[in-house]
């Protein structure tokens, strides 16, 4: 962490509350870097893709192509790569739900039903701003 701090200026190593260890952008470098970055690590539609399955988890393959469309299979692998979703075979049926890699990358501490209803608050706050968004959208809050 001693040699993070003198070699990288914008860069620092911090422990998160269960023991582990993360690299991350100072906060005061973040408006410099969103300037210059040239596409978010997730795609919109993929994002979409992954909201929905957080607030609606456990979910069936089947009920997420009746609702995202058949591009959520490309969006089912992207995710599945990064290991924010995984899956269980019931039968032919796959049924998803987020990982725990997912709940440390966005920040969020507590069981399921705690995000469905921090993911449902957003929903209303951006319903009541005049924008008629219906899948939730998952943000990360700044420290």
């Amino acid at each position: 962490m001693k040699k993070t701090k003198t070699a990288f200026k914008a860069l620092e190593i911090v422990i998160l509350p269960d023991g582990t260890y993360v690299m991350q952008l100072k906060p005061e470098y973040s408006s410099t870097v969103k300037r210059y970055a040239s596409k978010p690590v997730l795609p919109n539609a993929t994002l979409k893709t992954l909201s929905y399955i957080a607030y609606m988890q456990p979910i069936a393959s089947k009920q997420l192509v009746e609702t995202r469309g058949s591009g959520v299979y490309a969006h089912l692998k992207e995710l599945r790569q990064l290991d924010y979703i995984t899956h269980q075979n019931v039968g032919r049926l796959k049924i998803y739900t987020t990982t725990e890699k997912f709940q440390k990358y966005f920040g969020i501490k507590g069981d399921v039903e705690d995000l469905k209803s921090r993911l449902f608050s957003k929903v209303r706050k951006t319903a009541s701003k005049g924008q008629t968004n219906s899948t939730p959208q998952i943000t990360t809050e700044s420290k």
